[in-house]
């Protein structure tokens, strides 16, 4: 909870446990806060992907590492065993010969996949400018 008191003298009580109410607590930039390592999965490169790939419908792992360049299978895995043991992304397990396996966003995994959407759309509308920086910089340090 958070109080503060406004210019009229009154009291206000905020008891939402927002992002910014949390950081003035500390909790997130404490060293052994658990949302930490949630955080280290959601915003990882591979976990970004996986969860802007599953945001668009239900994949097999095959599926996955064919539509995410780059991913080795092993890390592919372990990127959905960390969003499932966050309770991320389900794997869906079928009793077949041979083995079928998907894997889907929760409803909190299209929450944290909404959220990085966000991000990566800014990232991408911003691509310009942030290589004009990063080119300017470059010719900097060159030039020093």
């Amino acid at each position: 909870m958070n109080v503060s008191v406004e210019s009229n003298g009154q009291q206000r009580v905020d008891d939402k446990p927002t992002l910014l109410n949390r950081m003035r607590r500390g909790e997130l930039l404490v060293e052994a806060c658990p949302s930490r390592e949630v955080l280290k999965h959601v915003t990882s490169r591979w976990g970004v992907l996986v969860l802007l790939v599953l945001e668009t419908r239900v994949h097999r792992f095959s599926e996955l590492r064919r539509a995410i360049g780059g991913v080795s299978e092993r890390m592919l895995a372990q990127t959905l065993q960390w969003l499932a043991s966050d309770g991320l992304v389900d794997r869906i397990a079928y009793d077949v010969v041979p083995p079928h396996v998907e894997y889907r966003l929760t409803p909190l995994g299209r929450e944290a996949a909404e959220k990085v959407r966000g991000l990566a759309d800014w990232i991408e509308a911003s691509l310009p400018r942030i290589l004009q920086a990063q080119d300017s910089r470059s010719q900097k340090r060159a030039s020093a």
